[in-house]
């Protein structure tokens, strides 16, 4: 108990922890938790993208998803061969779930996971087109770099440095859903289409920023994993989705 409690005090004041060796068994199951999330998210995202890539209508707009497609499914091997030094069976876990399934278009799941896997609540919703697709990837793809502010600096060092590795493409997806945006939004009918889409997908992704007030903040926080609340991240988002609408005049 002694030695476990100096490791947290080592992680609450900045400590990085390097092998899964060192990693006492709360802190464990708060990193697999972290690492599954993020997994499945992408590897439901990729999914996501591979059906929207035949909605694209144009060259240039399939290459785009099909980028976005290969690079999630890329970046999920990445965290889950970290995941295999604390012994995970790879080949087993990427086969255990249908990452392409989706509830109905007018679910509301909240802030609740569905399912059994963890992705987060946003990637079990179903694209209607091109349009509602690039909509959510540049809504997503804002929230995903709030949220990689928050994973470069995890306590768990292998871990932060896939995600320093990972996060220049992550933000280039979401680079790629603005200039689409912007291609669509030149046309009357195309704003009206992104207009309806951001209306549906904002609860959404506002969603995957938690509740505030946390219980469990405390604890990731405490453990290095975490370093700003669910509500501050949230009105970050919010400000910067704002900025990105706002330069579109929309």
């Amino acid at each position: 108990m002694s030695e476990t409690m100096n490791i947290e005090d080592y992680l609450a004041q900045g400590g990085v922890l390097t092998s899964p060796g060192n990693a006492p068994p709360r802190y464990r199951g708060e990193l697999m938790r972290l690492m599954s999330s993020f997994v499945d998210s992408e590897l439901a995202a990729s999914a996501g993208f591979a059906a929207s890539i035949n909605y694209a209508p144009g060259i240039r707009e399939r290459i785009a998803a099909s980028r976005i497609t290969l690079e999630k499914a890329d970046h999920a091997e990445r965290v889950l061969n970290v995941m295999q030094t604390f012994g995970t069976d790879v080949e087993r876990y990427q086969r255990q779930h249908d990452w392409a399934a989706r509830v109905a278009r007018d679910a509301d799941l909240g802030t609740t996971r569905h399912g059994a896997d963890m992705r987060l609540s946003v990637f079990h919703y179903p694209f209607t087109g091109w349009t509602d697709a690039v909509v959510m990837n540049v809504l997503q793809g804002l929230a995903a770099g709030i949220q990689f502010e928050e994973f470069t600096r995890v306590s768990y060092g292998p871990l932060a440095e896939v995600f320093r590795d990972i996060e220049p493409r992550e933000r280039r997806h979401a680079e790629l859903g603005l200039e689409g945006l912007e291609r669509i939004v030149a046309d009357p009918e195309g704003r009206a289409d992104a207009l309806a889409s951001i209306a549906y997908w904002r609860p959404r992704v506002a969603a995957t920023f938690g509740h505030a007030g946390s219980a469990r903040y405390d604890t990731l926080a405490r453990f290095g994993l975490r370093h700003e609340p669910n509500e501050v991240l949230l009105t970050r988002w919010e400000q910067r989705l704002e900025e990105c609408l706002a330069a579109l005049e929309l």
